[in-house]
């Protein structure tokens, strides 16, 4: 496979993985929030094509739970009533894109019965709908942090690279701290230090905002590399000869040449923060509840009797390797890319 093509096959695969996060509302079957104590950590349900009987069915079914009297804290299918899994059925209320209200979801079954494919939690909320929901504020976190990360390390880099000299040290000596930093633990004092009684998007924004700035050192190396290179080159020469300012050298001729850089280091910086996002918020230092994020849902596992007895509570971690994967190989794909095109 050509790096063009297999950029080309992992770009489709991170818009596969971000639609239905991105459109959580249609998605996900339930609403984040809602809850119901009947179905307290309900385990996954299992999709089927043949009843009990043996006759095939050509909608996917679930068997309706309940209670199960051997063990309080568990369930039992029943195996006479089924429910068909329906498409486009409408549901809980919700806001597409944030403004666009609507109530038609993907899938989900009608009645009182509930499809719970990754489990529910101990309130009963539906783990899926709530990863789908969730996950719009880890990758967000991780986006917004990456692109200030990036902001700032362009900015502090060119004018390293592009002015030498004093500026060039004392740019160069202030990352050296932040790479020296033990960022983790620097995230955790930052966040401790902040107020604690703020809306739930005072603490997104305060989060990403934190993890962006601490962030900024290494691609502030990477481009001051390129802007050294870049502005030797003959054509830079010439358009400073010509009377060129240095705004017009590095937004014409010097900034184009670090958009690679700065692709794959978006690519890079993006699952960083959003792991760092996540661990802040198992700790509870993040976003809190209702609002889910990744690392909300993780947050029970800090309880012995989930870690030995829900196994579904995992999932969602499980889940967050391709999410990773399919960033750390796009950034590999562009590296590929870049190696390729002649400077």
């Amino acid at each position: 496979m050509t790096p063009r093509l297999k950029g080309w096959t992992l770009l489709l695969i991170l818009v596969a993985l971000h639609i239905p996060v991105l459109f959580a509302g249609f998605f996900a079957p339930y609403s984040f929030s809602q809850q119901n104590r009947d179905w307290s950590f309900a385990p996954p349900s299992r999709m089927h094509f043949f009843d009990s009987y043996g006759v095939f069915h050509l909608r996917p079914f679930v068997y309706a739970i309940e209670p199960d009297v051997n063990d309080p804290s568990g369930y039992m299918a029943d195996l006479h009533q089924i429910e068909p899994i329906r498409f486009f059925v409408h549901g809980s209320p919700y806001n597409l894109l944030g403004f666009l209200p609507g109530n038609l979801h993907l899938f989900g079954i009608h009645g009182s019965d509930r499809v719970f494919l990754m489990g529910a939690d101990a309130y009963g909320r539906d783990q899926f709908s709530r990863f789908l929901y969730g996950g719009q504020i880890s990758l967000a976190a991780g986006i917004v942090a990456a692109a200030l990360s990036l902001l700032i390390g362009t900015l502090t880099g060119a004018f390293a690279g592009l002015y030498g000299g004093w500026i060039d040290d004392a740019i160069m000596r202030g990352g050296e701290i932040f790479l020296a930093l033990p960022w983790l633990y620097l995230l955790f004092a930052v966040r401790a230090a902040l107020p604690l009684h703020i809306t739930q998007w005072q603490v997104f924004f305060l989060l990403a905002a934190v993890i962006g700035l601490i962030g900024w050192a290494r691609p502030a190396r990477l481009i001051r590399g390129v802007v050294l290179s870049a502005k030797e080159r003959s054509f830079v020469s010439a358009a400073r000869a010509f009377g060129g300012s240095d705004f017009y050298l590095l937004r014409r001729h010097i900034l184009p040449q670090t958009y690679g850089v700065l692709l794959t280091q978006m690519t890079l910086l993006i699952p960083q923060y959003i792991l760092a996002e996540v661990t802040l918020t198992f700790l509870g230092l993040g976003v809190g509840e209702p609002m889910p994020s990744w690392g909300s849902l993780l947050s029970s596992l800090q309880q012995y009797y989930v870690l030995t007895s829900y196994w579904w509570m995992f999932l969602p971690a499980l889940l967050l390797i391709p999410v990773f994967l399919a960033y750390f190989w796009a950034a590999d794909a562009l590296q590929e890319h870049l190696k390729s095109v002649p400077l």
